[in-house]
């Protein structure tokens, strides 16, 4: 199986798998990056994957803007996919990255066979520069204070169903979350604090199937479903046992399933 390779163009970093099969745009979440998707890889080992380092993240330049919204990143996206003469892929976004994955889809959907959304993320609906809400505001603010290796301490353990039996899982999820920097994290938070995934899924035309962890406790199932409810192309929701919220770490077979469910139900070329 070929090696990732890493490249950097125009700001944005992002980590590539060759391979003759379909293509795949993985958009990690908050608090990771582009090598969660690592244990994704070995179970499609056909497939092109493609796993950027959101901006901010990384070497990929921060945005423009300190409240960033969720178009703000599908515009860096677009600026990416169209670098790399993308356009018949499958995408899939984790956590902050399905509140990028479906403006992404809602505004070029002509790019996008399948969308898959993983352990979603509602969004907070502000106003850019309205007052955090507080639960948004202490993320900034334990980053800020504790620094990041202490952060992901303290963070990482909730992301993974018994984290106790399940140290390897937790490591990499630490070491992921360890490496955000202050002003990337704060952007990203504040995407989140104005994120709006119901009114992006009402509109979306492409087919999208939701899948989440049973005992995610950073974004529970019931969110999963309200945005499944939403959708206006749906395909299938997926409740995945003895799974947290760090799904492609946790339960990458059950994510690859769903994926390859999605490309067989795609033609080559369709726009669904």
């Amino acid at each position: 199986m070929p090696d990732w390779v890493d490249h950097v163009l125009d700001g944005i970093a992002w980590r590539e798998r060759p391979g003759p099969g379909p293509v795949l745009v993985c958009l990690h979440g908050i608090g990771s990056r582009a090598w969660g998707w690592d244990g994704l890889a070995s179970r499609l080992p056909d497939w092109r994957l493609i796993a950027w380092d959101a901006p901010g993240y990384g070497v990929s330049a921060p945005l423009d803007r300190d409240w960033p919204v969720a178009r703000d990143y599908a515009d860096a996206l677009e600026r990416l996919t169209k670098a790399l003469e993308l356009s018949d892929f499958h995408l899939v976004g984790h956590s902050l990255g399905t509140l990028i994955g479906a403006s992404y889809a809602r505004n070029y959907p002509q790019a996008v066979k399948s969308l898959t959304l993983v352990s979603c993320a509602q969004g907070g609906g502000l106003t850019p520069g309205e007052t955090l809400e507080q639960r948004h505001q202490m993320r900034i603010d334990d980053l800020q204070e504790l620094g990041a290796q202490e952060f992901s301490k303290a963070r990482a353990p909730r992301l993974i169903f018994r984290p106790e039996a399940n140290p390897a899982l937790v490591a990499a999820a630490q070491q992921a979350m360890a490496s955000v920097t202050l002003q990337g994290y704060a952007q990203a938070v504040r995407m989140l604090a104005s994120g709006d995934l119901a009114q992006d899924c009402s509109k979306l035309s492409t087919a999208t199937a939701v899948l989440v962890g049973a005992e995610d406790l950073v974004t529970p199932p019931d969110q999963s479903r309200r945005a499944h409810r939403l959708l206006a192309n749906p395909v299938s929701l997926t409740l995945v046992p003895d799974c947290g919220h760090a799904l492609p770490l946790q339960a990458p077979g059950a994510l690859a399933d769903i994926l390859i469910a999605q490309a067989a139900c795609a033609p080559k070329g369709a726009i669904l």
